[in-house]
């Protein structure tokens, strides 16, 4: 319990410092004094949080690793306990362990690494072996069992506790190096050189806007943002997408306000964000059909485009049906779209999940999961499965199925994602699909017959390919549903 109530504070610090940095990049972009930012007593403030916090994370690590068996001297420990308990009354106790000690100790260990062992066959002619040679066989084979028994549930529950401490150890590593970004996004900006700044304050000065301050801040991907101090030179207000087109002439690529920000010039000084414009857009539709004689469903999903060039789609199918498997779906989805949000990648953002479902008492509840993470800026697409049905590509005449055979979230510690990378182009559709739609069509490779429904249906809009796909596949199973579907298709696009 305390394992779960650390992994569930450490998500909502988690949260509670993306708002507090967004507030305090606010603050210091409005601020007119230039700042020498790697030198920002803030930033070592923030970098030494996020030492302490690995340092944390790896003492967790520290701790002693999962134990399969107990050592010898645990047995040596279970062996005087029972020898206390059993023979200590008996009138042979003096020629078993003090004539033959030896031959004694070595039965009492060999039947309790048999037991541990939970060998029946062995523990048969172990057992009868004793009768010849113990008077008490019978009650002492009752009190090793019950000894064992209590051991083997301790050396669970210690490994469970493990499990959980592993489980803390990764967000508290991953808080750590999300306080190291958050300290180079909010305190690595530097003033643009005077050569761009006059340059952007006399093309702006045309289109009746002026600057005070600006600011670049160079991404890991090498693509850069600006921040401007503006405001409008008359009363009037002015669309930031102006300033945009003005800074696109500048920098010699395309460039966008950011769509976190503000996005109108006013009178008064404020700060506006810009970034370098994609070069795709996705639009996506879905088609849900809920399990017969059930009045909701166990599948949730969520799309999202990210600040930083990224769209993350993600489906997620609830263990069976109905409000509970809704639930579980739905608490994935929304804490894997938040951490996305927050600055995870998409992969550590799902472990984290699964560390906290670890962590929970879920009575052997799971849920899938099926992301996409696609690159606008490339187009490069990457896919992390956990448990999830197949996901399609279709691209003008032919369709691609990605696969996968990794446990669902919750049901390991460690999750093993099916990972891999794929380059999509313009025109092309992304297909997921939760594994009721695959389990209603007939045969033992429903992918094939998914492939040839998914090339049947001429479709020029997501939202209209999905539907056609649901409703071929509903023909397979006379339109009875004997488990959640959900089609979620998504079509690439050149701005």
């Amino acid at each position: 319990m305390q394992e779960w109530i650390i992994a569930m504070l450490v998500i909502s610090v988690l949260l509670l410092l993306r708002d507090m940095a967004k507030t305090i990049f606010s603050e210091m972009k409005k601020s007119a004094a230039a700042l020498d930012y790697d030198r920002h007593p803030q930033k070592e403030k923030m970098q030494r949080y996020a030492e302490s916090f690995q340092k944390l994370a790896n003492s967790f690590y520290g701790l002693p690793g999962r134990k399969d068996y107990l050592s010898s001297s645990e047995i040596k420990d279970l062996i005087e306990e029972s020898r206390e308990r059993v023979c200590r009354r008996c009138h042979l106790s003096q020629v078993c362990w003090t004539q033959h000690y030896p031959q004694t100790y070595q039965r009492f260990y060999s039947l309790l690494r048999i037991m541990e062992e939970n060998d029946e066959e062995k523990l048969r002619k172990a057992r009868a072996d004793l009768t010849g040679v113990c008077i008490n066989q019978g009650k002492l084979v009752q009190e090793l069992q019950r000894i064992m028994d209590r051991e083997r549930q301790n050396l669970i529950w210690s490994n469970k506790l493990l499990e959980n401490r592993i489980a803390v150890a990764q967000q508290l590593g991953e808080m750590a190096q999300l306080m190291k970004f958050l300290s180079k996004d909010l305190f690595d900006m530097t003033e643009v050189d005077l050569q761009f700044s006059e340059e952007f304050s006399r093309k702006l000065k045309k289109h009746h806007m002026k600057a005070r301050k600006v600011w670049v801040l160079e991404q890991p991907d090498g693509r850069q943002r600006y921040y401007a101090e503006l405001c409008t030179r008359g009363g009037n207000c002015i669309p930031a997408s102006e300033a945009a087109a003005v800074l696109s002439e500048i920098c010699g690529c395309r460039m966008a306000v950011r769509a976190d920000g503000k996005t109108l010039i006013t009178k008064e000084y404020g700060v506006i964000g810009f970034a370098e414009e994609v070069n795709f857009k996705i639009l996506y539709g879905a088609a849900k059909v809920t399990k017969d004689r059930e009045t909701v469903s166990g599948d949730n999903y969520t799309c999202a485009a990210e600040e930083n060039g990224q769209f993350f789609i993600c489906l997620s199918d609830g263990m069976g049906s109905g409000l509970e498997a809704s639930r579980e779906s739905e608490g994935v989805v929304d804490t894997l779209e938040q951490l996305v949000g927050a600055g995870f990648s998409g992969e550590t953002a799902a472990r984290m999940v699964n560390s906290v479902l670890n962590l929970k008492n879920r009575n052997g509840r799971f849920s899938t999961v099926d992301i996409s993470i696609i690159d606008l800026y490339s187009g490069m697409c990457r896919f992390l499965k956990a448990g999830a049905a197949t996901t399609f590509i279709k691209r003008s005449h032919w369709v691609e199925a990605i696969s996968s055979t990794s446990l669902a979230l919750g049901l390991v510690q460690q999750v093993d994602f099916e990972s891999s990378t794929k380059k999509l182009y313009e025109g092309d559709f992304l297909i997921m699909v939760t594994d009721g739609v695959l389990d209603a069509l007939p045969g033992e490779e429903p992918e094939e017959i998914m492939k040839e429904i998914i090339m049947g249906i001429n479709a020029s809009a997501a939202q209209e390919l999905g539907k056609g796909i649901l409703e071929r596949v509903l023909t397979y199973c006379e339109y009875r549903a004997t488990d959640d579907m959900t089609v979620l298709a998504a079509g690439l696009w050149r701005k």
